[in-house]
């Protein structure tokens, strides 16, 4: 196995660029994350990884070869799609062994692979089955299977699991997350979930217009963005946003109703600022009636708190246990000023102390 290195990567459709000079190491073995709203240009850059997108400029290379202008079918990658492009007229084992006959490989090395990776992919008692008679989750670990067999160098997923229900989502990023583990290749997985980014990625590339706002760990990207569309995009459900100022050196919103105890350089005093605050972060004072509570969501073992700030601002609470605040009821809210974030509020980046 081995790494995919970006240099200066650049992407044009005629006059309009869409990739705007990507650079980016994904070490060997690691299994990264392409994230980021719809048209953030997440897909077109897998795809000029699998060579079917022209690279207009920049050099992409696989280990230590220059794969920039090579066919797809000798860059040594395996791509899996949202659909699963499986042929109805075959089996489960005939569809995964199908690219390895094409290109007249042995029958028992093919049968020896099938076998493999059917083993990884839990597969074999679905081989003579055709696609009709599987299930979504099924047929998408076929697919995932065809591109075992052809033992790729890099395996690419351009949203795999989005047409599948919630709960065969959550049963195939543990598949996924197992395939990894077991196999130990170079993943790049392409999704706008970033649910699916947070729980299975080693790293994160968050993108918005063609540019990669910022790389790291999933719990990196949580802790400590560097602006404010990485932190309302990491984490789940996103952080609340209030307008506010820097008044006597500490972050000060009205929409928060108290003060935050965050300190700000004094360069900021009086600048216009954003205060970002994650909903687990807050903690609901029942006593308080800064805050009206338009609605709750109990969903068990956690609920949320809909609330509406004096300022008219929207927030969301998250609340443990079996406590939750009633519909229409009064409460005030407190944060502990280390978890506040404070964001400039033209430029949106974040305001470090």
């Amino acid at each position: 196995m081995t790494g995919v290195t970006l240099h200066n990567v650049i992407k044009k459709y005629g006059d309009v660029q869409v990739i705007h000079g990507i650079d980016l190491q994904i070490e060997d073995g690691e299994f990264c994350v392409f994230v980021g709203p719809s048209g953030c240009g997440k897909s077109t850059l897998l795809r000029m990884v699998a060579g079917l997108e022209e690279t207009t400029d920049g050099k992409i290379s696989i280990g230590k070869r220059d794969v920039t202008r090579l066919d797809p079918s000798e860059r040594g990658v395996a791509m899996v799609f949202q659909t699963y492009a499986l042929y109805p007229h075959m089996t489960v084992k005939e569809n995964m062994g199908f690219g390895l006959k094409m290109n007249k490989h042995p029958k028992a090395e093919i049968d020896a692979k099938v076998a493999e990776a059917s083993r990884i992919l839990k597969l074999d008692e679905y081989l003579a089955r055709k696609p009709a008679a599987l299930s979504g989750g099924q047929r998408q670990r076929v697919s995932i299977g065809r591109a075992i067999v052809r033992g790729p160098e890099v395996f690419l997923f351009d949203e795999p699991l989005s047409n599948l229900d919630a709960e065969l989502r959550v049963e195939m990023r543990v598949e996924i997350a197992r395939l990894h583990k077991e196999i130990g290749a170079t993943m790049i997985y392409v999704t706008h979930d970033q649910v699916e980014a947070m729980t299975l990625a080693d790293k994160i590339v968050v993108l918005r217009k063609g540019v990669i706002e910022q790389v790291g760990a999933p719990l990196d990207l949580y802790r400590d963005p560097n602006n404010r569309f990485v932190a309302g995009f990491i984490g789940s459900p996103a952080m609340n946003f209030l307008k506010g100022t820097v008044k006597g050196g500490e972050a000060t919103s009205p929409g928060f109703g108290a003060p935050t105890g965050k300190s700000v350089a004094p360069v900021w005093e009086g600048k216009d600022i954003v205060v970002g605050l994650r909903p687990e972060h807050l903690e609901i004072d029942p006593t308080g009636n800064t805050h009206a509570v338009e609605m709750t969501e109990r969903l068990g073992g956690v609920s949320y708190a809909y609330i509406t700030a004096p300022t008219g601002e929207r927030m969301i609470v998250e609340q443990r246990g079996d406590d939750s605040v009633a519909e229409g009821q009064t409460v005030g809210l407190s944060i502990n000023p280390a978890r506040v974030y404070v964001f400039d509020d033209k430029t949106e980046e974040r305001i470090r102390d």
